[in-house]
């Protein structure tokens, strides 16, 4: 077995650009030479072919996808036969949501709450098939010319419906981490209200161009998301509507009961923000960047004090142990004069 080309043919498809190259496959543009169908072939690299829990994984995805039939989700082929593995999906002509943001990032309310609204009614659709993507993020929704997105990547969607997989290594610890559920960060599989903390941390990055948790630190970040609050988006974005920061904060809640208890729940809110009850939510968040300022001036102080406090002290116990008379101090300086 040997790595594919533009130009190959490969089954019914003939391969005729290649669109990307990720860590683990590469994605071309082909043809359908039986229906002439321009298609978009998934195609791993050779040494993960023969990995047990990539082809799990690889398998999953495609059988995932092949029962979802969604506007919003990319559609998945069969075809007639399979000579390696691959997944042959629906060819979808334009950029992802991650170029957009890198381009055009805070976006105005309207455009942020459209893509919203679309990427939620997947989600209620996808959660009644019992399906959770488990990995959401810009990089993984494509933006058409007319302003449909669709939904792509379920190599971890959880499908409830199919038979639990038992490799761990799939399950739970492998995710984008900067939109990742604190959940999944503590190694639980999750359900859907992890793929609901993905939309409103995306929702967050729309209106407010920063993400709710940030760190140079991989680790510290995660950290922080398992055991801080976030920054209410309102920090970054002072004119935001109040409706819609109750709605994310909503949807970002570290503890899944504290988030919205379905898609549905959440999409109506995105149809109508305005009738939002404000609960004070975000009066109410202590993000660890506010605490570990305040924590820092605070033990700052208290070295600064407590030194000078402790050089005070040893002066006091010198001079009480060893005190001058005027004797000494006499002889102690003719014996410095020559």
């Amino acid at each position: 077995m040997r790595e594919v080309n533009v130009g190959d043919k490969l089954d019914q498809y003939e391969l005729t650009e290649l669109i990307a190259r990720s860590g683990m496959a590469s994605i071309f543009k082909a043809v359908d030479k039986i229906n002439g169908q321009t298609v978009a072939i998934k195609i791993p690299y050779v040494q993960f072919e023969s990995d047990v829990v990539f082809y799990g994984r690889f398998q999953r995805e495609e059988e995932v996808v092949r029962r979802l039939d969604h506007p919003n989700i990319i559609k998945v082929y069969t075809p007639q036969r399979k000579s390696r593995m691959y997944i042959a999906m629906e060819y979808v002509e334009g950029i992802s949501l991650r170029v957009e943001l890198r381009d055009k990032r805070p976006f105005a309310t309207d455009h942020a709450l459209d893509y919203a609204r679309q990427i939620c009614g997947a989600l209620v659709y996808m959660h009644g098939q019992r399906v959770v993507h488990r990995d959401l993020k810009p990089e993984n929704i494509l933006i058409m010319a007319t302003g449909l997105l669709k939904i792509m990547d379920f190599g971890i969607a959880l499908d409830e419906e199919a038979r639990r997989l038992t490799w761990s290594g799939l399950s739970s610890t492998i995710g984008t981490p900067d939109y990742m559920a604190p959940e999944q960060i503590s190694g639980r599989r999750g359900d859907a209200r992890t793929d609901i903390y993905a939309l409103g941390t995306i929702l967050y990055e729309m209106l407010t161009g920063e993400l709710p948790y940030k760190s140079d630190n991989v680790y510290d970040m995660m950290r922080a998301k398992a055991n801080d609050d976030p920054q209410p988006p309102t920090h970054y974005r002072l004119d935001l509507d109040p409706h819609l920061e109750e709605i994310i904060l909503h949807a970002i809640g570290r503890v899944p009961r504290d988030r919205y208890a379905s898609a549905a729940e959440m999409l109506r809110d995105l149809e109508d923000p305005a009738q939002v009850e404000i609960t004070g939510r975000a009066a109410s968040l202590h993000p660890r960047s506010q605490r570990g300022l305040k924590f820092r001036s605070v033990l700052w102080t208290a070295l600064f004090f407590g030194s000078l406090a402790g050089v005070f002290a040893f002066l006091i116990w010198l001079a009480n142990r060893y005190p001058a008379t005027p004797h000494q101090t006499q002889r102690s300086y003719r014996g410095q004069i020559k």
